[in-house]
């Protein structure tokens, strides 16, 4: 799958900001504190006759982590299956790394402090740093070094490691269930119990999103991707920080990679009603 960026089209983004303004108050003022509120709902209350203090308090840990990581690079997948526009994804998915650089740890250190949850804040702020700075600034070295070369350097360069990407991709997601295989075998109503607030958030945040899209009378190319952004979430950046705060085989990590299992059957239904709402002609 190719996506074609129209460098000059990016340019013009600014011009059109609400659907900017949409991506980023859905991510940062609104789903980490409705994915919290679900996460204390269920655990602490409907789940708790089922669920010791000590591991509800870990599975809602990991499920804040998630919500507070919005999607980065399968916002790209998302995006090109419901046919948005790929220049305006480009900005949108940048400006929501910058604001990740920033915002992830204290939004995370927060809402985990406000449900009694420990923050060994030193892990947490380097976890940021390897999970989300570094990459961040590899790609930009990487860019601006590329770009020095010839125009088509770039072009040259995604086609070249595409293949590595998802390589990467997925031996990521075969380790994770690997890690989590025994506990994934003997605690399928865990499972299934982390599942059903996941579930929900990640539907009702885009119900939530398609709504305001409407009100603001996005154009659909715009609208799908824009929606999709703030329903999927960046799960790698959720599972390390999971391991690095609370350890391999915690509660948290288990509740991140369930977030795993979770997102691509229920973001591929939501693509498929972004297309089926597409109006004609657009």
């Amino acid at each position: 799958m190719m996506i074609q960026i129209d460098w000059s089209a990016v340019k013009q983004v600014g011009r059109k900001p609400q659907g900017l303004m949409l991506t980023l108050v859905i991510n940062w003022l609104v789903k980490p504190f409705t994915m919290t509120a679900l996460a204390v709902l269920f655990f602490e209350y409907i789940f708790a006759p089922w669920v010791d203090l000590q591991s509800a308090s870990a599975y809602i840990a990991g499920m804040i982590l998630l919500g507070v990581a919005p999607c980065t690079a399968m916002v790209f997948v998302w995006s090109q299956l419901v046919k948005g526009d790929a220049s305006y994804t480009l900005v949108q998915v940048s400006i929501n790394d910058l604001v990740m650089v920033v915002a992830f740890a204290p939004i995370a250190g927060l809402l985990l402090g406000l449900t009694n949850v420990t923050v060994p804040w030193a892990t947490l702020l380097l976890s940021t740093v390897l999970c989300v700075v570094l990459p961040l600034l590899a790609g930009m070295i990487t860019r601006n070094l590329l770009a020095r070369r010839s125009p088509q350097a770039i072009g040259n360069f995604i086609q070249r490691i595409k293949s590595w990407s998802v390589t990467g991709l997925i031996g990521t997601v075969v380790l994770l269930f690997s890690f989590q295989a025994g506990t994934i075998i003997d605690k399928p109503l865990i499972i299934g119990l982390i599942a059903v607030p996941l579930v929900l958030q990640t539907y009702g945040i885009f119900f939530i999103s398609w709504w305001a899209a409407r009100r603001l009378k996005l154009p659909h190319d715009v609208a799908g991707p824009a929606c999709l952004i703030g329903t999927s979430n960046f799960f790698e950046l959720a599972v390390a920080v999971a391991i690095s705060l609370f350890g391999l085989n915690s509660g948290a990590a288990l509740a991140t990679v369930v977030g795993v299992l979770v997102e691509v059957p229920v973001m591929l239904m939501l693509v498929a009603l972004v297309n089926a709402w597409k109006p004609r002609g657009a």
